[in-house]
């Protein structure tokens, strides 16, 4: 497979001109390969879990004259801030600065805001069908089977693709989460963790997860949004609108690695989201954009799996089928509801692309994801 320039490279490079710049996201995404592609002088990247790099950052030895200045993984140093913040005041002129990190940097750049206005920040997605389109054959096909992680996408091997999810699953939840919280039940979140895959594409109940676990209801709710700050999952709520007699309830919940998910439509589904998610992000990262995303369901049970929202307002309603190309009646009475708002029904398989009577577009889903980032 050919080299991949990352979608954020070019914004990253822009805005080190001017400020800092935060790259954070789920764990090997390819935040340090994207640094590596903006400096590749081995002597400017510091890594703090390196022990020579640690002592040269305790020690304030930083590389001298013009360039950039990666640092990665320096939040787990308790003193990050003050020491990138007087580097930044004393050098901005002449050192542009990059900090990597996973969760842990995401969890503690909201505990103050000591480097406010110094700094910009951007979420690493993993690879998408518009950033391997050129690389692979049949880009959707290969990222349903690999994901999207550039490891086992590379690799290519089913195999692999299973063990890496499942240290990937074990070192997120016993490095990442046992350091960012007090938690002493990780036996219980894993066995959470293990329970999620099989409910993506439904109303997730932390009802129903409280009784097949036997814990509490807050514990349940504090065990989802730690995997969600650790970049396991994350989840979408439902747009309301009291014209809609949409049911304000449950959220739905995605897997960032969406092989976990053994079901085909699901996992398709769960691709789909992170693909949307991941614009999402972009949009706000890059431009400011207030974007973000939805689902619809409404008390007769009508359910749109996907709504795009821009500055509070519906830009786009999506459904998936991995392989039905019948236009679901569901999008359609939605699409009557919201005239305007652009209404698109994507399929897994066949090169398809068309509009029905009533304006909504069916297409294949490799094709209308490459016009994405």
């Amino acid at each position: 497979m050919q080299a991949l320039t990352r979608y954020l490279e070019s914004a990253v490079r822009k805005d080190l001109a001017r400020k800092m710049v935060f790259v954070g996201g789920p764990r090997q995404a390819g935040k340090t390969t994207l640094a590596r592609s903006i400096e590749p002088d081995p002597t400017r990247y510091l890594n703090w879990d390196d022990d020579e790099d640690r002592e040269r950052i305790l020690r304030r030895q930083f590389p001298t004259g013009p360039g950039v200045l990666i640092l990665d993984e320096v939040h787990k140093y308790a003193r990050w801030r003050q020491a990138v913040k007087g580097l930044f005041d004393k050098r901005a002129a002449e050192l542009h600065i990059m900090v990597t990190g996973s969760a842990r940097l995401d969890y503690y750049r909201r505990g103050g805001d000591s480097l406010q206005g110094r700094y910009h920040y951007y979420r690493l997605h993993p690879l998408s069908v518009a950033e391997v389109g050129g690389a692979v054959g049949d880009a959707l096909a290969h990222l349903l089977h690999f994901g999207g992680f550039p490891e086992p996408f590379s690799l290519a091997s089913e195999s692999e693709t299973r063990r890496w999810s499942r240290e990937y699953r074990t070192r997120l939840i016993r490095e990442d989460l046992r350091d960012l919280e007090h938690v002493r039940e990780l036996s219980l979140i894993e066995k959470l963790a293990l329970r999620l895959p099989e409910l993506v594409g439904s109303p997730l109940s932390l009802n129903s997860l409280r009784e097949d676990l036997q814990v509490s209801h807050a514990s349940v709710r504090r065990w989802i949004e730690i995997l969600e700050r650790t970049y396991s999952v994350f989840r979408i709520y439902p747009y309301g609108a009291a014209t809609l007699r949409a049911a304000k309830k449950e959220a739905k919940h995605y897997h960032f690695d969406w092989t976990l998910v053994q079901d085909k439509g699901a996992r398709f589904e769960n691709l789909v989201a992170c693909h949307l998610l991941k614009w999402c992000h972009y949009r706000q990262d890059t431009e400011g954009w207030e974007t973000e995303l939805r689902f619809f369901r409404d008390n007769e049970k009508r359910e749109v799996d996907f709504i795009l929202m821009n500055e509070n307002r519906p830009v786009a309603l999506i459904e998936c089928k991995s392989g039905d190309r019948s236009v679901s009646p569901h999008l359609r009475y939605l699409s009557r509801r919201l005239p305007g708002v652009p209404a698109v029904q994507l399929v897994g398989e066949g090169d398809i692309d068309y509009a029905t009577e009533d304006g909504i577009r069916v297409c294949n889903a490799a094709r209308y994801l490459a016009t994405l980032v």
